[in-house]
């Protein structure tokens, strides 16, 4: 190889840039070219460092100091209920209390949501649960809230099956119409909504679950349904991290594999955990950006179903506008080949800057998995 010098440019936004420039600042290269030669001999080689996140702010979330009663020695039973087929029950649960869901026949899938108690309109997300822990969530792993607030709501402290899925939504009455024929059939979307009724919430309060004791995988791209082989006493148990509406439901699927063609009862437990319970939950950290009713521009939850057009109303996007801007980065000869093996033309035809900002922010995203 040569001594020659190649200057390519990067259209890079701030957004970017920041990024960027966090990684430099961590010491992972001296300026950016030394960023772009590591990012290209990493992904010719195929050997990607992992790296840290780079630091963004945040604070430890105290949730303990916000419990409303004195944490005792040992677990104290608070409630006890035998759930039915085709039944499910809104229970309280305070923070740093615990809901046990046991098996009494075994292999009977259960539905779960919950809700803030003091604010329904945060509940269990099962988009950001799945992104965070997987498809098939279970111990130590958390049950989050939806976007904006994206807090965790309650810590999967036991699992003895191991057996739970966050892929498929809940089965609903038009489900079994279409597809089997049925004019009413017990279905976790009618069943959820009449159980947390008791609390004046609707059906379009109903929102996608967590399974527990739900054997599913994704095959070719779609997901899919098996037998499981939950036993009686296998149980999974939740410690709420904030005061907690929590509604689980006996799934009425009976047609299908998910309870092994039957629909069984379920024993469901509350109790105060204990100080080893509490401490079994890992460290939180508190962001501003788990934004709360008083950071909203639009606070007030509608009354009226229609939608209507508020003509005061301007736009407040963030970081906006976007804008790209030109930078030239120098790449020496042994980079720029390796580079040029590396790049995508097919995205990219006759744009190396462009297929370059693809092969070195491509790099950082692999390089710093969370």
């Amino acid at each position: 190889m040569t001594d020659l010098l190649t200057r390519l440019t990067l259209h890079l936004n701030a957004q970017q840039r920041e990024l960027l420039d966090r990684s430099l600042a961590a010491g992972e290269a001296t300026d950016l070219a030394g960023l772009v030669a590591r990012a290209v001999r990493e992904r010719a080689s195929g050997t990607v460092s992992r790296l840290p996140v780079p630091a963004v702010s945040g604070r430890v979330d105290d949730w303990r100091s916000r419990l409303a009663h004195p944490v005792p020695a040992e677990r104290e039973l608070l409630e006890e209920w035998v759930l039915e087929p085709g039944t499910g029950k809104a229970i309280e649960v305070a923070a740093g209390e615990l809901l046990r869901i046991e098996q009494i026949d075994g292999a009977q899938c259960v539905d779960f949501n919950c809700f803030n108690l003091h604010d329904y309109r945060e509940f269990f997300h099962t988009g950001r649960t799945r992104t965070l822990h997987g498809i098939n969530p279970g111990p130590g792993d958390f049950l989050w809230s939806s976007p904006p607030r994206e807090r965790a709501m309650m810590f999967l402290l036991a699992d003895t099956a191991h057996c739970n899925d966050v892929v498929f939504p809940r089965c609903s009455a038009n489900l079994y119409e279409t597809a089997y024929g049925f004019a009413a059939h017990t279905n976790c979307a009618d069943i959820q909504a009449e159980a947390q009724r008791e609390y004046g919430l609707t059906p379009d309060d109903v929102h996608d679950s967590f399974n527990f004791f739900m054997a599913t995988s994704v095959d070719d791209g779609m997901p899919v349904i098996h037998r499981q082989s939950s036993v009686p006493g296998d149980h999974v148990e939740l410690l709420a991290v904030m005061d907690v509406l929590a509604v689980p439901n006996i799934c009425g699927a009976d047609v299908m594999k998910t309870s092994n063609f039957s629909i069984k009862p379920v024993r469901v437990q509350r109790w105060r955990a204990s100080a080893a319970d509490l401490d079994a939950v890992p460290e939180l950290r508190a962001y501003d950006t788990q934004r709360t009713v008083e950071q909203f521009r639009q606070p007030v939850i509608r009354t009226e179903r229609a939608l209507t057009r508020d003509p005061s109303y301007r736009p407040g996007f963030v970081n906006t506008p976007v804008v790209y801007d030109a930078v030239e980065v120098t790449l020496d000869a042994d980079t720029l080949a390796l580079a040029t093996a590396e790049w995508d033309r097919v995205r990219y035809p006759g744009d190396e800057g462009a297929a370059l900002r693809d092969l070195l922010l491509g790099w950082w995203a692999e390089s710093h998995r969370a």
